[in-house]
């Protein structure tokens, strides 16, 4: 798992067994600094606003394996396209507005009891959830 407060991207990448490349060290900066999921093409425009040469595919390849190392988690808000963002985050569920496409986390682990009570009376254990909110922001509600 990525530890903020002493985290070292070499390190982290080289504990994953992956090569260390500027591509991949530029890659999980943004994704530390950015607040929302993001999708290959603004991780694409990150890299070239950072002078990082790569391509589309490489830049797959990495978030693919990203994904499969656990570094990642992919999240999908019915816009035809994945996003990302690191998978030590805190959990947290998301507000995605279907007005001007604002995205913004909520925290709160409020399925805790849907959880227990599937586990009762299915008997079946809920290892992951991932649930999204679709609707109109504040800015855009007051707008309306």
């Amino acid at each position: 798992m990525l530890n903020f407060k002493t985290h070292n991207c070499k390190d982290e990448l080289k504990g994953f067994n992956l090569k260390v490349t500027p591509a991949r060290i530029a890659v999980l900066k943004f994704l530390e600094s950015t607040d929302q999921p993001v999708d290959v093409n603004s991780i694409i425009d990150y890299l070239r606003q950072k002078d990082v040469d790569t391509n589309p595919a490489t830049v797959f390849r990495m978030m693919n394996d990203f994904l499969q190392k656990g570094i990642t988690q992919q999240i999908q808000f019915q816009e035809g396209k994945a996003r990302y963002e690191l998978s030590n985050k805190k959990h947290h569920h998301h507000l995605i507005c279907t007005n001007c496409g604002k995205i913004e986390e909520v925290e709160g682990d409020f399925l805790k009891k849907m959880e227990e009570d599937i586990l009762k009376s299915k008997g079946f254990r809920v290892k992951s959830h991932s649930l999204e909110f679709f609707g109109l922001c504040s800015d855009c509600v007051s707008r309306v």
